[in-house]
């Protein structure tokens, strides 16, 4: 993949985290933290769904779109039976009264749950749909499919502002809905040829056969993720309340912007990687990219505990308590996205089942810790909870690797991460009272890099000046 394809690619998770820190403080001024709350219950059921129904064949589909011709019948084949299933469940749910609604939101209303079906339906056929421009390299595309249903998002809810709509569960719904129908709209007008050219095809059994065959396996390992990265927000809705669920969901959300890093990272990653693995070759730069990402997951944990509480000025009081909750929310996108760099061993050995062993562990480790701390601290609760989990997921994926490839220095990784998570953790439970003292341990942190990190820092800033001196000859 070309510089300019990976830069087509990120335009997307870049400009939606842009468009997003405009949309998410608006929405917290004009509708209430409940109401908040259930939208973040909306988007947990969607991403189960989309994962769950999808049986593993997307997965299956990347893996065999370069090695059939026939990439219509692959479609076809791939996507067929989790749409088929999707549609009966929903329609046995729907044939139970207004059950979607007042599970999710606990409001009695057929719209409500009209919309959610809507909502999980679209989402699920655009996942698929998102893939033939992935393995076809259409970055534009795609990036755009992410945007604009952000400024669709944004423009909808000023009006509800100008036109004095009511600021209500159903009016928020409807808009993010709407943003969801939006992205299928563009997928399904950017790959009309090949999923029309898929209509056509006779479905292959042997062909399903064997995409389920290498699908399936992968479901338990999806869904352990998938559950390390929702429970807090199914627990807190269960044990808390909406509010509390509103506020985590805000911290959340600002976290995400993480998830930029994490995105690009693992585009750019993955390929280079075994590339390398397989020409045998390269494997000291391996250690070299995990240095480099463990220092800037430590210097963004770091600005995010010094100036985490300029959340504040752009959100109503009752979100104060996200400037502390957000430290430990970068937890799940930062180690995430460290682990990615420790973890490559699993991949060169295929024993990716390890992989799925630590999601489960962590996975339990995160029920655990939700069911003891939410009762107590609400949001703030949840917010450790998966920031310990998170922890204890990326040195399990080290330890696996290391375990069936090779060592890597991990002494200081260990001990950094440490001081993260402690920190992150404290922070969130005592800054409230003690901020001048928590200031002065993430700047402390952020001074022992120049003596750690002094190599690194030290190539930076080569690197660096050698470009910008490229630039103006």
């Amino acid at each position: 993949m070309t510089p300019k394809k990976i830069l087509s690619f990120a335009l997307g998770p870049v400009g939606g985290a842009l468009l997003g820190f405009v949309s998410l403080p608006i929405i917290t001024w004009f509708f209430s933290q409940e109401d908040i709350g259930r939208i973040a219950m909306l988007n947990v059921v969607v991403g189960f769904c989309t994962l769950l129904f999808s049986l593993g064949l997307d997965q299956a589909y990347v893996r065999e779109f370069h090695e059939v011709s026939n990439k219509p019948a692959l479609f076809k084949a791939s996507f067929s039976p989790g749409l088929t299933l999707l549609i009966f469940s929903l329609c046995v749910l729907l044939s139970f009264d207004n059950a979607i609604s007042l599970w999710l939101f606990e409001v009695d209303s057929k719209l409500l749950s009209l919309l959610v079906a809507l909502a999980v339906l679209c989402a699920f056929m655009s996942r698929f749909l998102s893939l033939i421009l992935r393995m076809n390299e259409q970055g534009f595309a795609y990036s755009m499919s992410q945007l604009l249903p952000k400024l669709l998002l944004i423009i909808i809810i000023l009006g509800y502002v100008l036109f004095s709509v009511n600021k209500n569960i159903t009016n928020l719904v409807i808009a993010n809905v709407a943003a969801i129908l939006l992205v299928f709209f563009i997928y399904a007008l950017n790959t009309r040829k090949e999923w029309i050219a898929g209509l056509k095809e006779k479905l292959d059994p042997s062909q399903l056969k064997g995409l389920l065959s290498f699908g399936m396996p992968l479901i338990f390992g999806s869904l352990a993720f998938w559950g390390l990265t929702a429970s807090d927000k199914i627990l807190l809705k269960e044990l808390s309340n909406y509010e509390q669920l509103g506020i985590y969901s805000v911290a959340v959300s600002f976290a995400a912007a993480a998830t930029i890093i994490q995105s690009v990272f693992s585009t750019v990653w993955v390929p280079v990687v075994y590339k390398w693995a397989a020409a045998n070759e390269n494997l000291d730069k391996i250690f070299k990219v995990n240095r480099y990402v463990l220092l800037v997951v430590i210097i963004l944990f770091c600005l995010a505990g010094i100036l985490s509480a300029i959340v504040t000025f752009i959100l109503p009081d009752s979100y104060k308590a996200v400037q502390w909750i957000l430290v430990p929310c970068l937890g799940y996108p930062l180690l995430y996205t460290l682990s990615e760099t420790s973890v490559v061993g699993l991949g060169i050995t295929r024993r990716t089942g390890f992989s799925m062993l630590a999601s489960v562990i962590a996975f339990g480790v995160n029920l655990l810790g939700n069911v003891w701390l939410i009762p107590k601290h609400g949001a703030i609760g949840a917010a450790i909870s998966t920031c310990f989990s998170f922890w204890i997921f990326f040195i399990l994926r080290t330890e696996f690797s290391i375990y069936f490839w090779k060592a890597i220095p991990r002494l200081g990784m260990y001990i950094y991460t440490t001081l993260l998570v402690l920190g992150s953790v404290i922070h969130a439970l005592y800054a409230n009272s003690l901020q001048n003292y928590f200031t002065l341990y993430w700047c402390l942190i952020l001074m022992s890099l120049f003596f750690f990190f002094k190599d690194e820092i030290f190539e930076s800033k080569s690197f660096i000046k050698n470009k910008i001196s490229g630039m103006k000859s």
